[in-house]
């Protein structure tokens, strides 16, 4: 059964991790609190961000937004997942045949929630706060309208 996660912040979410494992080797977040006007995801961290930091996560996530690259799934085995990634996070329920959401080829990653078809139906990626205490570090984001959000978004199980 699938997550009820906002596709939009879901979608979000995934570029967001991906840009956090390709800036600061990090690696996806542990855990997440999605929720269709603020979500925030929790990474193991050395320090707090700067400004400049959050400057650049904005700036290359909005780049993949606005860019309109398409989101589509794929099945594999079980098998053929757990050589490809980490599959701590995966309910267990989740079966022998995984989906895995790829969006362009900026992020591929096992995920059982809805996401957008194309990235532009996102929004404009802000982050609103971050923190860090004990080897963790929480950033708080939210969606503005912007590039093409506005309207009906289609899912990506939709037909």
């Amino acid at each position: 059964m699938p997550k009820e996660y906002d596709p939009r912040m879901h979608s979000a979410e995934h570029i967001l991790n991906q840009t956090m494992v390709r800036m600061f080797n990090c690696g996806r977040c542990f855990t997440s609190h999605l929720e269709r006007r603020k979500s925030r995801c929790y990474y193991h961290f050395d320090r707090d961000l700067t400004s400049q930091d959050v400057d650049e996560i904005e700036t290359r996530v909005n780049t993949i937004i606005e860019s309109d690259v398409g989101v589509c799934e794929e099945f594999i085995s079980r098998g053929e997942a757990e050589k490809r990634f980490d599959l701590r996070r995966l309910p267990d329920q989740a079966g022998e045949t995984l989906r895995i959401i790829n969006i362009g080829d900026y992020d591929a990653c096992p995920c059982i929630g809805e996401h957008v078809r194309r990235t532009k139906e996102i929004g404009v990626f802000q982050i609103y706060s971050t923190s860090f205490e004990n080897g963790v570090l929480k950033v708080r984001f939210k969606l503005a309208e912007g590039f093409e959000s506005r309207g009906e978004t289609t899912r990506i199980d939709d037909p």
